[in-house]
């Protein structure tokens, strides 16, 4: 290049500073101008141009804390270190970690397992016995697995997300729960047992004014994939409030799914509207079960541990074959796409405190047998999952634990069609860098090494299996520093 075309390019890229420097000066102006003179934002108007950043900071202080601020353990709703365990189970990548742990053990409430002084050793192991879900039903249920996907559905989530976690569901053998927006295609096209999950709207199953769709329900109990059928009256992130769907993620198929209009709001009534007290409830449960021939249960989370005494007293005026054949609680920490802050902070109780309280009134009452438990709530690591079983729960699921397999990165957009992963957006270009062939692989093998984290766990203290894990396997840390057993901490209750 000679010294001529230089001298141009040189002249060019001068006017072109000029040019830029110019506009950054008006644009500068402008905003000045605008901030001055508005008057909806007291920081832009008291302090023009540099007020503007606030707005900046606040949307990207988020990102921010969790990259380069943020401690391992800080965090919320989940953590880095929570995080980063299952990427690596997903990835089958190494999950054993030097030096020593950041987990703070004098925390109240904190839970560590009683290691045996002659634990298992691994060709002790021996494989989880099937666990019956309806023993009054025609079509009994009776998975092996202990760790399943929780309720998730699709418009919530994206197409793609959905088809992965139904074929990594039916690789790792767990089943699939389609969460209150209805069942899809996607659900199904794995092949996994699934889980129908019928909400206050009645999504899937409903007719035009919204009751129960009678010949619907029984085409679905004809499904050989569907296995059970789960009644949610709550839901943790938000007791008390139905589902929320934005308007611009209902699109022609999930409208067509649920039976709603396209493109408008869907807000779900916040309690089944024919269900008013226990007896209705009952009635309802016999009803889906007797048209489906299916185990039929119910989800909700605990508010006043009372109620679950009347609901007993009811079931025990009609005898044990009208009880609901599992129960999914759900804590007040649990997730969803969309809630009121009110009721996401304030509302309901923990799955630490709420499970013990029902699995100790259900053996109280001699329905513990007949009931089964499903515990869910944050249970995304092998020591969730261990604590759970011990406590008393004969299965549980996670809904976040498998979205973190799938690739998400906890951006907390669920509700806005901006996912950046393409979890939970319906935007097609985000869609596309989730592949369900590569992320079904991901989803089976994060349920396959939680369960050989739960598998260390119980030979540590002990037992050949998870099953065989109970309350003095494991202790909490009391407000003291010291440590109790939870056979301590939660004695057994005397039947009524």
């Amino acid at each position: 290049m000679n010294s001529g075309t230089l001298l141009i390019v040189a002249q060019w890229l001068l006017g072109l500073f000029v040019l830029l420097l110019i506009g950054g000066i008006i644009s500068v102006v402008v905003m000045y101008i605008i901030d001055r003179t508005q008057t909806k934002h007291t920081i832009r108007r008291n302090f023009p141009v540099m007020g503007r950043f606030r707005y900046l900071f606040e949307s990207l202080g988020e990102f921010f804390r969790q990259y380069f601020f943020a401690m391992d353990r800080e965090e919320m709703p989940f953590n880095r270190a929570q995080r980063s365990w299952v990427y690596r189970a997903a990835k089958n990548a190494d999950r054993n970690l030097a030096f020593g742990s950041t987990r703070d053990l004098t925390k109240t409430g904190t839970i560590i397992f009683a290691n045996a002084p002659y634990p298992r050793l691994t060709e002790e192991k021996t494989q989880p016995e099937p666990v019956e879900i309806g023993p009054y039903c025609k079509q009994p249920y009776a998975p092996v697995s202990y760790f399943h996907i929780s309720g998730m559905s699709y418009g919530a989530l994206s197409p793609v997300a959905v088809q992965a976690l139904s074929r990594g569901a039916k690789i790792a053998g767990c089943w699939m729960n389609t969460g209150e927006g209805g069942l899809s295609p996607y659900h199904l096209e794995g092949g996994a047992d699934i889980v129908f999950q019928i909400g206050t709207a009645k999504y899937g199953v409903r007719t035009k004014d919204g009751g129960l769709n009678e010949m619907r329900l029984q085409e679905l109990g004809e499904n050989k994939l569907i296995k059970m059928f789960e009644l949610k009256l709550s839901q943790g992130a938000k007791p008390g409030k139905g589902g929320i769907l934005p308007g611009l993620k209902v699109n022609k198929e999930i409208a067509e799914i649920r039976g709603i209009p396209e493109g408008e709001d869907s807000i779900s009534p916040n309690r089944h509207p024919e269900i008013k007290c226990d007896d209705d409830l009952l009635d309802m449960i016999e009803k889906i079960r007797s048209i489906t021939g299916k185990p039929t249960g119910i989800k909700f989370v605990m508010g006043d541990p009372d109620w679950i005494d009347e609901l007993i007293d009811c079931i025990k005026k009609r005898g044990e074959e009208y009880a609901p054949d599992f129960i999914t609680l759900d804590s007040a920490d649990g997730g969803t796409g969309s809630a009121p802050q009110p009721l996401m902070d304030y509302v309901g109780l923990k799955l630490t405190e709420s499970l013990p309280i029902l699995i100790d009134k259900l053996r109280a009452a001699g329905l513990k047998d007949r009931i089964r438990i499903i515990a869910s709530g944050k249970m995304i690591s092998p020591s969730d999952v261990a604590w759970a079983i011990a406590m008393g729960a004969d299965f549980i699921v996670s809904a976040r634990g498998f979205m973190f397999s799938i690739g998400c990165i906890q951006a907390m957009q669920c509700n806005k069609n901006t996912c950046p992963t393409g979890v939970t957006t319906h935007d097609k270009k985000l869609q596309k860098g989730l592949n369900p062939k590569d992320k079904c692989e991901r989803v089976a093998n994060y349920h396959k090494y939680l369960e050989y984290g739960v598998n260390i766990i119980a030979h540590s203290c002990g037992v050949s299996d998870p099953r065989q894990l109970n309350r003095r396997h494991a202790r909490i840390i009391q407000a003291t520093g010291e440590s109790v057993s939870l056979a301590e901490r939660y004695p057994p209750q005397a039947p009524r």
